[in-house]
């Protein structure tokens, strides 16, 4: 979110200062989750905003308590929207926003996402439900190749007690720039029984055994709001990292400097292969090869073929030789 008020801000500003448009100033606001309630009420008296930037809860608690109203709303993005409406916690809550708190008649919606797949079930909902006006257009960036072409996909076959010694293989022999690591959810069964997240296993591996120059970061669903920026900050100060983290970096976070991808558990869906994969070969006009790379168990090579085949991707195998 912070990445999108930086870019919504340079165009406002860039708009303001255009020769052939009016001379007016566009004010963007970023609504953080995290108990401001009165911070935002007292910023969006001082100078009502032109543009809000904010998560859905965010959002949903200012119009519940009445401190901003949507009354003049003119464009209505969404973004992830397939994800939101997937979740039992936002739905609710974008449903009100849809059709409680602004009506489609007098504003532009824009539903944003990599992956929606249904399209025109989609928009015929979007229709039905009022969530749109009734003339709905489907744009579609890239209807052929969901991957990039400079994007490279491996995975490596192993045993589950050795996942740790080829994810650190890997890390040896590729010598990323920078790299994400994906490890799977905690389940509720595990959390019940007192046992370490995966993610604290493979942290706590890699900073015993792993001597590269990389810092060895961690971003997890159960970091509080601060501890989540601690360590968005520190990915972004341009030195190289590992970012060690569950699906919660998949979508909207854009880390332009990452050459690697490793999922060390494979992804529940193929859409959140694709947005894992989408995390890395973002910068612009490069040339450079990009990796995401599999550590999977031998029965999981037929989720990983049916990946491929949703997604249209060849993913070639590796040999690991692991030392001990």
């Amino acid at each position: 979110m912070i990445k999108i008020t930086k870019v919504a801000r340079m165009l406002a500003a860039a708009r303001h200062m255009g020769p052939e448009l009016e001379q007016k100033s566009y004010t963007v606001m970023a609504l953080l989750d995290g108990g401001m309630l009165r911070r935002h009420k007292s910023w969006l008296k001082a100078e009502p905003p032109a543009i809000v930037v904010a998560t859905i809860g965010s959002l949903s608690q200012l119009l519940e308590k009445q401190i901003l109203k949507l009354d003049s709303l003119r464009v209505l993005v969404v973004d992830e929207v397939d994800f939101l409406f997937k979740s039992s916690k936002q739905l609710s809550s974008l449903r009100k926003l849809l059709t409680s708190y602004s009506s489609c008649n007098n504003r532009q919606t824009v539903f944003a996402s990599a992956s929606i797949l249904q399209h025109r079930r989609f928009r015929h909902d979007c229709i039905q439900q009022k969530w749109t006006k009734g003339d709905v257009v489907h744009v579609h960036v890239n209807r052929i190749m969901p991957m990039p072409a400079c994007l490279y996909h491996r995975f490596v076959i192993c045993g589950r007690k050795a996942k740790h010694q080829v994810l650190l293989s890997l890390l040896q022999s590729d010598l990323p720039e920078s790299g994400i690591i994906f490890v799977g959810e905690q389940s509720e069964k595990s959390k019940k029984s007192g046992q370490a997240p995966s993610t604290t296993a493979v942290i706590d591996f890699l900073r015993a055994s792993y001597e590269g120059s990389l810092d060895i970061l961690l971003l997890e669903e159960d970091m509080n709001f601060n501890s989540r920026a601690a360590s968005l900050t520190d990915v972004r100060k341009g030195d190289g990292y590992l970012l060690v983290s569950t699906d919660i970096v998949a979508r909207g976070i854009d880390l332009p400097e990452t050459t690697h991808i490793y999922n060390f558990d494979l992804p529940k869906t193929a859409i959140d292969y694709l947005h894992r994969a989408g995390r890395t070969c973002r910068k612009p006009f490069s040339d450079k090869k990009y990796y995401v790379t599999n550590i999977i168990l031998s029965e999981e090579r037929f989720v990983l073929q049916r990946f491929e085949n949703e997604l249209m991707f060849h993913c070639e195998e590796l040999t690991i030789e692991t030392q001990g």
